[in-house]
């Protein structure tokens, strides 16, 4: 009840009706799993480096489907940041300026459900573009992965002492790990955790 009527009161402060489609009913049966790079982790003051997204559809991850952008960069990026993604401020000369991948991003997703490993940062990161651009946040439903393997989890380990670490996940559930801190990887190996979780009962 409360969500809807968040829902309604977001969808009125929509300033560009291009958009509308966001708070559309949807129908395509997809969910989304999106991660984005960033300058740093904190999203009131740093930026998005790029971002991954990848569509589900029942049993399936469409990898065809797939959306990886880049974006370009007013400020030079740190050296700290730069040894955990290895984008350099030179990778995205020719990237798209922000507002352009944002919009990207929101065709893709459209009103589809989105999951993520905390999911919570990233919709952060694209909350502080499409704000003051549209005057909205995200109004889409969202997943948390890890939320959804500690409920698994937790009848197993009544303690609650569970390794929430994106790799232990991985380890956990005897999935392939591919190359980190790559937002399309991390996306495709979230979305990967996400089915595995959806189709089984228990955890061991």
């Amino acid at each position: 009840m409360f969500s809807k009527w968040r829902n309604r009161w977001n969808a009125k402060r929509l300033k560009d009706e291009h958009f509308a489609f966001l708070f559309e009913e949807d129908t395509s049966g997809e969910v989304v799993v999106f991660d984005c790079e960033t300058t740093g982790l904190n999203p009131k003051k740093d930026e998005i480096i790029s971002i991954g997204a990848v569509k589900i559809k029942g049993n399936r991850i469409l990898t065809d489907e797939a959306l990886h952008l880049f974006v370009r960069q007013e400020k030079q990026i740190d050296q700290e940041s730069i040894k955990i993604h290895h984008i350099r401020h030179c990778d995205l000369e020719n990237a798209m300026p922000v507002k352009e991948a944002i919009e990207h991003f929101l065709h893709y997703i459209g009103s589809r459900p989105l999951a993520g490993y905390y999911l919570e940062f990233d919709v952060a990161m694209v909350n502080k573009y499409i704000k003051p651009m549209l005057g909205i946040t995200l109004p889409n439903l969202q997943e948390e992965v890890s939320a959804i393997y500690y409920d698994k989890k937790i009848p197993r380990i009544p303690q609650g002492n569970i390794d929430l670490r994106f790799e232990a996940i991985l380890n956990d559930l005897s999935l392939p790990k591919m190359q980190a801190h790559d937002a399309l990887n991390d996306a495709i190996m979230t979305a990967m955790i996400y089915l595995k979780l959806k189709n089984i009962k228990k955890l061991h």
